[in-house]
């Protein structure tokens, strides 16, 4: 397909002949000639996109009941546009279209017939609550932006369209409330996207490396969600939300350090029992992050600091193991992550007993093996449990990459690699921003309002409610 605008002709030869030379005669092309009013006429669809029944009871069977009618009033049932660039006609091919040409006219009309094949609407497989709506994003745009307008009823959500992709364009949505988002940051947002040059996007991956504050920062600066309630609750709160066309992945912005520990079920729950939750997910987040290097320190410079009983127990099993506590560490580690990375690629039951079975055996075996200690392995476990706690899996990821190189760190220096390294991360995380917004706020900035939903979910009534920018600017 050139990029150069081409007029359609006025015979319908030449228009079928540049359509199927733009296709590249491709199979599944399909072309009928039907008359209209005794006058040539020529339809073009794809069976692969279009919805072949519908084309032939809304489209073709009005032809041969037309009774002079008009050609625009033959279409009733359908919406179409009436063109006279081939190449916006071969874009309405693709995206499951009828072109219908006339001789003698270079206007030609491009009707509306897409077939659809989405999937139900459900509950996203990693994003599951106990209470509240059990709905989530499908591929398509329309039915991810009915779920939102669902859940937000005013005129003040806004969406705007871009387009992405040279080769292969598919439709983006900018999504905001207007009376709520900052009018910077939504222009901040529309100026990335508009940068973002490709020949495809296939996922908002694409777009989510692509407009991020710092691509070389391992931690994740937008919010990723399938659920729609969540994804308005944001709104609500005044963020940016990003959709792309045939992906179910919701893209929110500004993401702060905080809010990957922040799920919907916070909001259902009694704030006394959120609250507990949200502060057992951070202690999880300390025990994933830092427990394997603890352990490694101790072991190896600051045995000192344990009591007299737990050292000998330590030490005992420590005796007939031939390697370092890094390698114990490190090998346990990379096992654990081949097991999961197998479960997540396996059938779900499948992948579930590979885990199981594949943890008891390889753990019982390895011990037995004198490969490593007891007590390593209980580290471990205790580490991997933790790292389960983080809803986001993103920022999961994140976490268990940065063990490593923190371990690494515990076994040359003991505590002070380890403070060292928490230093260098904290000074980044202080210094990363997300679409204009630091990375640690509320924390840093301080802001006590926010604060009350940040490490506790206090009660609904002690948070102050979103004001409209009026508001804001009046007060």
């Amino acid at each position: 397909m050139t990029d150069q605008t081409q007029i359609s002709f006025t015979t319908v030869d030449q228009n079928a002949d540049f359509i199927e030379a733009a296709l590249f005669y491709s199979n599944d092309l399909k072309k009928r000639r039907i008359s209209f009013n005794e006058t040539e006429g020529i339809l073009f669809y794809l069976e692969s996109m279009a919805d072949t029944e519908l084309v032939e009871q809304n489209v073709i069977a009005p032809f041969y009941n037309s009774k002079n009618k008009e050609l625009s009033k033959l279409f009733t049932t359908l919406s179409f546009d009436v063109e006279t660039e081939l190449n916006k006609g071969i874009q309405g091919l693709i995206n499951g279209g009828c072109l219908y040409f006339v001789e003698g006219i270079s206007e030609f009309y491009i009707l509306s017939t897409p077939a659809k094949h989405e999937r139900t609407i459900a509950e996203p497989l990693n994003e599951a609550v106990i209470r509240g709506p059990h709905n989530g994003f499908i591929e398509d745009m329309t039915v991810n932006l009915y779920l939102i307008r669902k859940q937000i009823t005013t005129p003040n959500l806004t969406v705007r369209y871009f387009t992405l992709g040279k080769i292969a364009p598919k439709k983006v949505a900018l999504i905001y409330m207007e009376n709520l988002a900052k009018p910077e940051l939504v222009k901040k947002v529309e100026s990335r996207i508009q940068k973002i040059i490709l020949d495809s996007v296939l996922s908002t991956g694409f777009i989510q490396e692509l407009t991020e504050d710092n691509s070389y920062s391992i931690f994740p600066q937008h919010i990723n969600t399938e659920r729609p309630d969540h994804t308005s609750f944001y709104l609500l709160k005044g963020y940016v939300t990003i959709l792309l066309d045939g992906d179910p992945t919701a893209l929110i912005v500004p993401a702060s350090f905080f809010t990957f520990y922040q799920t919907p079920d916070d909001y259902s729950n009694r704030w006394l029992i959120a609250s507990f939750v949200r502060f057992i997910r951070l202690i999880g987040f300390v025990t994933a992050f830092q427990l394997p290097a603890l352990y490694i320190a101790t072991v190896s410079f600051h045995s000192s600091v344990l009591p007299l009983q737990l050292f000998f127990t330590i030490q005992g099993s420590l005796t007939r193991i031939p390697f370092p506590p890094l390698v114990e560490a490190m090998l346990l580690e990379l096992i654990f992550e081949l097991l999961r990375e197998a479960g997540l690629r396996l059938p779900s039951r499948v992948g579930q007993t590979i885990g199981i079975v594949g943890g008891l055996v390889i753990g019982d075996a390895i011990v037995k093996a004198g490969l490593v200690s007891y007590s390593m392995i209980i580290v471990v476990a205790l580490t991997a449990i933790s790292s389960f706690l983080i809803p986001s899996n993103e920022m999961s990821s994140a976490i268990r990459f940065m063990r490593f190189p923190l371990m690494v760190a515990a076994s040359l220096f003991g505590y002070i690699g380890i403070s060292f390294g928490l230093t260098l991360i904290f000074i980044h995380l202080c210094k990363l921003e997300s679409f204009g917004q630091p990375y640690l706020t509320p924390l840093s900035p301080v802001n006590i309002q926010s604060l009350k939903d940040t490490f506790l979910r206090l009660p609904i009534w002690s948070i102050r409610k979103n004001t409209s920018k009026s508001e804001a600017e009046e007060e």
